[in-house]
């Protein structure tokens, strides 16, 4: 509705970016070289950050760019994972018909990811949303993380999650895994300047010439959002929405504040 108004060619804001077009900020970059480290060297690596922070996002570009010809991506993301959903999960990913009992679906997946490695396709196994994992799926990684051969692991493994997730690997039932774990990152949320960056660069991806929001409307929204990505999206296309509807080519303090206490309080 809004596009027409603010001569827009596509539509702002949006989880569909490309990759490719995403703002890339000094945590996005670090982020991404550790992942990109962790696959090519067969790594144990957690991620974590705030709702919100890009954690998806970051994960996503990541995917995208492993060269298909070398690497197997397997993404798992599920609030009540089990270890015999999980197995269940990659097998049919890696196109084959599971095992029904957890410890043949397990012995299964060890040979297939086995036979991928061999046949120079590296798998690299991503969960997300990993701060809901319950003590069965966590311990079940520590056996996926055990067979090793030759002091070769044939995958990469990353887990990415809330910060919850680093307090419960600190658990000392969980020092097994811990101490397995070779890289650690965590996405924190834009600081103002690039707040203001990722918005204009959301803006002009989608056609617009010019600022569309004044510098305190840009102080207003990050300090509500916290300079988190997401809120920042449904901060900003709600602001598109009403100075619309207001006949208003130019978001304001005054109009920020009004779409923020109407909608989001």
């Amino acid at each position: 509705m809004y596009k027409a108004f603010f001569k827009l060619t596509g539509t702002p804001f949006t989880r569909g970016l490309p990759p490719a077009h995403l703002l890339t900020t000094p945590a996005m970059a670090e982020v991404g070289a550790r992942l990109d480290y962790a696959a090519r060297e067969r790594r144990f690596m957690v991620l974590t950050g705030a709702v919100g922070a890009g954690k998806s996002t970051a994960l996503r570009a990541f995917l995208l760019r492993l060269p298909v010809t070398t690497y197997t991506p397997l993404y798992v993301t599920d609030s009540s994972l089990t270890p015999r959903n999980f197995y269940h999960e990659v097998l049919w990913q890696l196109g084959q018909t599971p095992r029904f009992y957890r410890g043949d679906a397990r012995r299964q997946l060890h040979r297939a990811l086995q036979e991928r490695d061999d046949a120079g396709k590296q798998p690299v196994i991503v969960i997300d949303e990993a701060h809901l994992l319950g003590r069965a799926m966590l311990e079940e990684i520590r056996f996926l993380l055990n067979f090793d051969m030759d002091s070769r692991a044939p995958l990469a493994l990353v887990l990415a999650g809330q910060p919850e997730l680093r307090t419960t690997l600190k658990l000392e039932c969980f020092a097994a895994i811990a101490q397995r774990i070779h890289l650690r990152a965590h996405l924190a949320a834009l600081t103002p300047d690039e707040s203001a960056r990722y918005i204009q660069h959301h803006l002009e991806q989608a056609g617009a010439v010019g600022a569309l929001f004044t510098e305190p409307a840009l102080r207003i929204i990050h300090a509500f959002t916290g300079g988190l990505p997401r809120q920042l999206n449904n901060v900003c296309a709600a602001c598109l929405l009403y100075a619309c509807g207001q006949h208003r080519q130019l978001i304001d303090d005054i109009i920020a504040k009004e779409v923020i206490d109407t909608e989001f309080h």
